[in-house]
């Protein structure tokens, strides 16, 4: 099997709940065992929506990294994954060289037509998100992929027009300039929609979110009021748990005998919501256990998450000069 280089980035929104493990790290976990992979921290990134208050920015980075270590980004002992490599986004200052750089050929329309551009500058009220950080995302995020010369990126199939603007700018810059860097391929991964505790996507800013980091006691208090299956009003209703938000959890954490008495009980209303939800809990709690375990560890020394991401800094670093060498001779810079 051929090595292909891997990269992905996550912004610092701090501790990370169950649908960032099964949207985006459980997917890392397969991957650093397969191919170099490259995780960073998107911190510049996340100024692009919260650069009037930039006050949670650290402290939100050493949580989700904490939280990346602990379910085994670079292995259970942190070294066990030679080929994976996490490091901070703004210690590289050569990406916001090479996203300058690609700014001067991006054609605005480019980044006009972008949907989520267009989305997000509609839907989000509280926020002005006319700047140009906003609308020039897709450039550093281009910076971000191509600086390593990753060959694929993992992404849902929500965010492949993301990806398609990459490779539209790579492309141009090759045309200009030769042959520099290699299109980064898409690699499409299943990202399924977590449901929190309200039946909407599971989110922090929603407040419906459970913690990789939530001990028993939490777990049980934000699953016991969780939405169910709305046909089932009364204990004797008999219910669809394929439209209830707690049967889904289920068939993630639960064996398939549970999830087999959870079905047909909903069913058939020989169980109560009630029920169903307390038989859940210690499937999440035992998932969870591990983990927790693990970030128990990592809190007490701290030092773990700094030598984890100066190490990764370092080789980061190394390759990006050596691309930023190259793209200077492409462009007649030196």
């Amino acid at each position: 099997m051929t090595i292909k280089r891997v990269l992905s980035g996550m912004r610092p929104s701090g501790k990370l709940h169950l649908g960032h493990f099964h949207g985006v790290l459980e997917n890392w976990l397969k991957l650093q065992k397969e191919h170099e992979c490259f995780f960073f921290v998107a911190d510049w990134h996340a100024l692009t929506t919260e650069y009037n208050n930039p006050s949670a920015i650290q402290e939100n980075i050493k949580e989700m990294v904490i939280d990346w270590l602990s379910v085994g980004i670079l292995g259970t002992d942190l070294k066990s994954v030679p080929n994976s490599t996490i490091f901070l986004q703004s210690a590289i200052k050569e990406h916001a060289e090479l996203h300058l750089l690609l700014s001067m050929i991006t054609p605005l329309s480019w980044l006009e037509r972008n949907p989520t551009y267009k989305e997000q500058v509609d839907e989000v009220k509280d926020k002005d998100l006319h700047t140009y950080g906003f609308l020039g995302y897709p450039v550093l995020q281009t910076a971000d992929i191509i600086i390593y010369k990753a060959n694929m990126v993992p992404v849902g199939i929500d965010q492949a027009p993301h990806l398609e603007l990459s490779r539209e700018i790579t492309r141009r810059f090759n045309f200009l300039y030769g042959e520099t860097f290699p299109e980064p391929q898409t690699l499409l991964t299943e990202t399924p929609k977590l449901l929190g505790t309200d039946g909407r996507k599971m989110s922090k800013s929603y407040n419906n979110a459970i913690f990789l980091s939530d001990p028993p006691d939490v777990i049980e208090k934000k699953l016991l009021p969780m939405f169910t299956d709305p046909a089932r009003q009364r204990r004797t209703d008999k219910g669809n748990p394929e439209v209830c938000p707690v049967y889904f959890l289920h068939k993630i954490y639960s064996i398939p005998e549970t999830i087999t008495w959870v079905e047909q009980g909903c069913k058939t209303a020989g169980i109560g919501c009630i029920e169903c939800k307390k038989s859940l809990i210690p499937s999440i709690v035992k998932k969870l256990e591990p983990i927790q375990k693990k970030r128990a560890e990592i809190v007490k020394n701290p030092d773990i998450v700094n030598e984890a991401l100066n190490k990764g800094n370092k080789k980061a670093l190394k390759i990006a000069q050596e691309t930023m060498t190259g793209v200077r001779k492409a462009l007649k810079l030196q």
